[in-house]
């Protein structure tokens, strides 16, 4: 359910802005769509996971609002992650 430090590390290097960037919104939407894929797939093995469930949706609530804020602010740089991501928006 959980991303390994690697992978994280990978998507860190994939999608930051700077060399020293690790917080950017566009870093941190793609470390919560790896999260919620992983959770994607868990809670299709485990229906009745209800804790997890809710954990997933909370990581959707702020991964939205991290989109709206992207897409108010940098316009060009919400299309652009939104189709990387492959994201429905």
């Amino acid at each position: 359910m959980t991303i390994t430090r690697e992978r994280k590390r990978e998507l860190i290097e994939q999608y930051r802005r700077s060399a020293n960037d690790v917080g950017s919104p566009e870093v941190q939407i793609a470390v919560l769509t790896s999260r919620i894929k992983s959770l994607t797939e868990h809670l299709k093995l485990h229906r009745k996971d209800f804790a997890g469930r809710r954990g997933m949706l909370m990581l959707v609530g702020q991964r939205r609002r991290l989109l709206d804020y992207l897409k108010r602010t940098a316009p060009g740089r919400y299309v652009e992650i939104v189709q990387k991501l492959e994201l429905r928006k």
